[in-house]
């Protein structure tokens, strides 16, 4: 019964009073609820008050950093009636999460090019490349290419290479790099009597200077060391590092104090006794194609991933007396590429096509091995992947004309016609040959054909019309991509071969910056600044 009554007394009917007790602890939890959610929006409020005012002020400063003369009313009305916290006026703008700008360290260097058709004939004690060579602004690189050093017959092609002329022509030019420049009277060339000397030779009991291992041993003497120029230059490995620093020490030092004593050839006009200012760092030859590269020698240590290689094209499709030397190489973080090329001669009609397939089968055979040992970093082996490419040589590309009709517009002076009906130019407008390439505008007279030692055109003093030549331009100089400006374009005046030869100065922009970062982080910023605005512009001499 006891257990019943205290059951009937849990379940009987609450009270009045204990229904309004109950309504009134229901409304305290509510208005706690509600107050709590008011305090926390006042706070959202005023930190959301506080964030707009710093971003507010963040957009003023900016504007005044940008030079705007004028914010927008909002900004002025909402600064004029409060005082800045320091909270705001202490805030660093690169506190913002936003991208680093890390402009490129961009240099600009000087180029000289040249290119000569020789016509086969090797040079003699009265040859001087001085005045050709030497030109205002002392260019940082020069790149010279011959065609022709040798007679292209079938002993040079398909028996032994005749490495004589390349090793007279080596020195010719660096003699002319390394005379004095503010001498009145420039200084006379080795005589042919010097290569013969038995004197200059290193072992005159194993060796003659005609043979072939002297051009190794001259271009050894002029070179700066292999080693430093061939290898990887951006590798992390900090005993890679170490090992570069020091033989970059010691090829300084070697250039600065002189060459080595044991050197095959003797001071003929200055420069080698006091030191180098140009050194060589590649050449190569081809049968009759002879190419080498020279740079002042505070930029070897710069330099790097140096590579050659060369493609035939002549005999067979395949035989060097016809094709290219390509040499490949990085300065800084900017890879650079040389083409010196003698292409198919024939003035017929339809031979324009066969030199439109040596530059294409050039184009798609030259390959160069793989020397970079940084993970990640693409050198080029293909030619075209290169940043920057200069191609020169005896091009071939002849003028669409008759010799009566070509004669007859060079003596009106009357270039214009005559450079329409060129045919590199009317290939390329086609699409058919150097499709993106570049070409300065032709302010000189067709460099081919001459008469020997004479400034007339073949044509006007042979008889014979099989003998005859149409003039035309076949030297040339082009190039391919971004960051290469030329300054010059114009021809000498030698009247050594049948050919004259033709040169072009260049300004090249190299990316400098620690590590080849710059370009890539200044390459994603979105609105990117345009070079132009940075580095200062030049008229350039095909402008005028």
């Amino acid at each position: 019964m006891s257990n019943l009554r205290s059951s009937s007394d849990m379940t009987k009917p609450t009270t009045s009073e204990d229904s309004v007790k109950s309504d009134k602890k229901k409304k305290s939890i509510i208005s706690n609820i509600f107050h709590r959610r008011d305090k926390s929006s006042r706070a959202l409020d005023k930190d959301l008050i506080s964030r707009r005012e710093i971003i507010i002020d963040i957009e003023r400063r900016f504007a005044e950093r940008r030079g705007l003369p004028d914010a927008s009313p909002a900004i002025r009305k909402g600064f004029s009636d409060r005082n800045y916290s320091k909270r705001i006026e202490g805030l660093n703008l690169s506190t913002l999460d936003m991208p680093k700008r890390h402009l490129p360290d961009i240099k600009e260097f000087r180029v000289f090019v040249a290119t000569w058709n020789v016509g086969g004939k090797p040079p003699n004690s009265s040859l001087n490349l001085e005045d050709f060579l030497q030109v205002e602004g002392n260019p940082d690189i020069y790149v010279i290419g011959f065609q022709e050093i040798v007679p292209l017959n079938a002993g040079n092609v398909l028996v032994i290479e005749d490495n004589e002329p390349a090793t007279k022509w080596l020195a010719l030019i660096y003699q002319a790099l390394n005379s004095p420049r503010d001498t009145s009277s420039p200084s006379q060339p080795p005589s042919d009597d010097y290569f013969k000397d038995s004197k200059n030779s290193p072992n005159v009991s194993s060796l003659h200077f005609f043979q072939k291992s002297n051009l190794k041993l001259l271009s050894k003497n002029f070179r700066a060391d292999s080693a430093l120029v061939k290898g990887c230059n951006c590798s992390a490995d900090p005993s890679y590092v170490r090992r570069r620093a020091r033989d970059i020490r010691e090829f300084m030092y070697r250039f600065e104090a002189g060459c080595d004593e044991d050197a095959p050839m003797t001071n003929f006009g200055g420069g080698m006794g006091n030191g180098m200012n140009y050194c060589l760092i590649a050449s190569k030859q081809m049968v009759g194609l002879f190419m080498s590269v020279w740079v002042k020698t505070e930029l070897v240590q710069h330099i790097g991933h140096l590579r050659v290689a060369s493609v035939g094209r002549g005999i067979m499709g395949c035989l060097g007396n016809k094709g290219c030397i390509a040499i490949s190489m990085s300065i800084y973080w900017t890879t650079f590429c040389f083409v010196c090329s003698h292409l198919a001669s024939g003035e017929k009609e339809g031979d324009e096509l066969r030199r439109n397939t040596d530059v294409t089968e050039i184009l798609k055979s030259t390959q160069f091995p793989k020397v970079c040992k940084l993970p990640g970093r693409q050198i080029p082996e293909r030619i075209l992947d290169h940043e920057r490419i200069i191609w020169l040589g005896d091009l071939n590309y002849r003028v669409a004309l008759s010799y009566d009709e070509t004669k007859s517009l060079l003596e009106d002076n009357d270039w214009d016609t005559l450079l329409e009906k060129d045919q590199l130019k009317i290939e390329q407008e086609a699409g058919r040959v150097f499709k993106g390439w570049k070409e300065g505008k032709i302010y000189f007279a067709p460099t081919y054909k001459y008469s020997q030692n004479s400034d007339s055109y073949a044509g006007e003093t042979v008889k014979s019309k099989k003998k005859r030549r149409t003039p035309a331009w076949c030297d040339r100089i082009l190039w391919h991509g971004d960051g290469i400006e030329q300054l010059h374009y114009i021809r000498g005046e030698s009247r050594f071969s049948d050919h004259r030869p033709v040169c072009a100065v260049f300004t090249v922009q190299v990316d400098a910056s620690l590590g080849g970062r710059g370009r890539k982080a200044f390459s994603g910023l979105g609105p990117r600044i345009p070079l132009e605005d940075i580095i200062p512009q030049r008229h350039s001499f095909y402008d005028f």
